[in-house]
């Protein structure tokens, strides 16, 4: 796997190479993915395609609401702009909306696509499948449905592992890829993070059908708590907790963090050469740095 930082791509099969950043959680997203407007343009072009529907996104008339077909679920996902495509996907506890304030600047030079994980916002929820290879087939296929070409993909927290996944599985078909703010299952650093205290919600959430008990009806006292460690509006966590407002999303959302086992097998299979430019960044703070 080539590791990209500071514009130098270096092999390094078993290290990962984090860049640290000034930004919290709440900030992350914004210097890596401005990133993107000055570094990705010289990868290969994936012209957008397509009619955008007048559906509401809360962003200008640019922006569409949309759903594909893909998987044998419904994935929703937010799309504007034109030019190369670059692939947006969200962490826990957010969805599509958690790149709402960087989509419009990225939407000047890319085809944007910020989609909606399975089980999430306005995705189908499923009784299981949430594996990261198994969602980054969710995006995979939405990208061929969608006649993207190859993309660039954008990872953080949960959907960096997706992104991971997405790029062992289908090289040919990435121009590049950032993962933001995440330790990945079965790769090195994972089992020493294990047991720092900022880990403490995986353990719970794994534990079979408690979480869904304990967290159901209190979804905004429970995402709160991480919504605090970085600047979020009213506004913003409203929408979140609607993202996981029902039993069924609860319930994907704990099953993402029950794969993480499944995700950690997958990760340590993939031992193979791959030239995708990777660049790995955690926020200033983050236990992750």
């Amino acid at each position: 796997m080539n590791y990209l930082v500071e514009g130098t791509a270096i092999q390094e099969p078993n290290v990962i190479t984090k860049l640290r950043m000034n930004r919290r959680l709440g900030r992350l997203i914004f210097f890596p993915l401005s990133v993107l407007l000055g570094w990705i343009t010289s990868f290969s072009q994936a012209q957008a395609q397509g009619q955008l529907s007048p559906l509401a996104t809360g962003l200008d008339k640019e922006f569409a609401s949309e759903t594909a077909s893909v998987n044998e679920i419904t994935l929703h996902y937010v799309r504007g702009g034109r030019g190369p495509a670059v692939i947006l996907i969200h962490g826990f506890p957010q969805d599509w909306f958690e790149y709402h304030a960087i989509m419009p600047r990225l939407a000047k030079q890319f085809t944007v696509i910020a989609v909606d994980l399975r089980g999430v916002g306005g995705s189908t929820t499923t009784p299981g499948g949430y594996e990261a290879a198994n969602m980054a087939e969710d995006v995979h296929q939405l990208a061929a449905a969608l006649k993207l070409g190859p993309v660039y993909i954008v990872g953080h927290d949960i959907g960096g592992m997706v992104a991971y996944a997405f790029v062992r599985r289908y090289p040919r078909a990435t121009r590049g890829a950032m993962i933001l703010d995440v330790p990945l299952p079965g790769i090195e650093g994972w089992d020493e993070i294990q047991g720092h205290p900022a880990m403490w919600h995986v353990r719970f959430m794994q534990v079979p059908r408690l979480p869904e008990k304990l967290v159901a009806g209190w979804q905004a006292d429970y995402f709160g708590y991480f919504f605090n460690f970085g600047k979020f509006t009213p506004s913003d966590v409203a929408h979140f907790v609607k993202a996981y407002a029902t039993p069924a999303q609860l319930h994907a959302v704990f099953e993402m963090y029950r794969a993480f086992p499944a995700n950690a097998q997958f990760n340590a299979a993939q031992r193979g050469p791959n030239d995708v430019p990777l660049l790995l960044a955690a926020g200033d703070g983050s236990p992750f740095a």
